[in-house]
């Protein structure tokens, strides 16, 4: 089951900037940062609420970020929902014709087990599903 929007993601050129600016906005430090290597991406996270607000930096123009930056330039990049369990999660969206971008969940920043349904089957949306790793 789907439980909340767990965080939007926000594909930027240069998180400093990026953090500045959406510190300012928000009101608010970022609590976190990190790099998530097999992503090739550096994260920044800030909360809002019960959500977040996730920037994304490319650590290399080869992956997805950097590919997403050259192709559409920065903005949001995906929606996040914070599922209960994921692996059931992804089984019932299969099974419902949604594409999913890997068979399994992978670790991801901020703690999370992750999956990406295609924009193809999202209306052009690129989906990413999360659940806390206990």
């Amino acid at each position: 089951m789907i439980l909340r929007i767990e965080h939007l993601g926000i594909a930027v050129k240069d998180s400093q900037k990026a953090k500045e600016l959406f510190a300012l906005l928000l009101g608010a430090p970022s609590y976190k940062s990190e790099t998530v290597e097999s992503e090739k991406v550096n994260t920044t996270f800030f909360k809002v609420g019960e959500s977040k607000v996730e920037l994304l930096e490319s650590t290399d123009p080869a992956g997805p970020i950097g590919k997403f930056i050259e192709k559409r330039g920065e903005g949001i990049h995906h929606v996040a929902f914070e599922v209960d369990n994921i692996k059931e999660m992804m089984k019932q969206l299969k099974e419902s014709g949604f594409q999913l971008l890997s068979d399994e969940p992978k670790k991801g920043a901020d703690n999370k087990l992750v999956c990406f349904l295609h924009p193809k089957s999202t209306n052009g949306v690129l989906v990413e599903l999360t659940q806390e790793i206990r």
